[in-house]
């Protein structure tokens, strides 16, 4: 992996009245993804292991990667632009011939959905990263405050 990267994980995830603050983060710095608050609850499920009763979508693409041999190599978030972010995810098709990986355009909430569902590594591009704000205090009080923002 190439230094224009950085790993992160998902540090925490706040329900909020516009849906979810997905914080994520390293030791270094944390920072906050706005998604659905339904992607926050899948997210979440996943990050827990939580069983369900019926397969989600995201499991349903789980499935299918494994009917094909498909594995979840890495996501990466890669910009900004205009309040919003974007991501990407790279698969990988290994087969007893050749190993294909695969890069996929796709929104980051999918993206951490599904690296929750396979434990993939989570990244996001240096310039991102040194660019976003630094949000690791306020997650500290909120944890202090056991999960509510003050």
């Amino acid at each position: 992996m190439s230094n224009d990267v950085v790993q992160v994980d998902i540090r925490g995830i706040l329900p909020a009245n516009s849906g979810c603050a997905i914080f994520i983060g390293n030791d270094s710095k944390v920072f906050v993804i706005q998604v659905e608050h339904n992607m926050g609850a899948v997210i979440g499920m996943f990050l827990r292991d939580t069983p369900k009763e019926r397969p989600l979508t995201h499991d349903l693409i789980s499935d299918v990667f494994k009917g094909f041999n498909i594995t979840v190599d890495r996501i990466v978030i890669t910009e900004l632009r205009n309040s919003t972010y974007f991501a990407r995810i790279f698969l990988e098709q290994k087969n007893e011939m050749a190993r294909k990986i695969v890069e996929i355009d796709a929104r980051p909430s999918d993206c951490l959905a599904i690296a929750s569902a396979h434990k993939s590594p989570i990244y996001v591009r240096s310039n991102l990263f040194n660019q976003v704000e630094d949000m690791s205090e306020v997650l500290e009080r909120i944890n202090e405050n056991g999960g509510t923002p003050e």
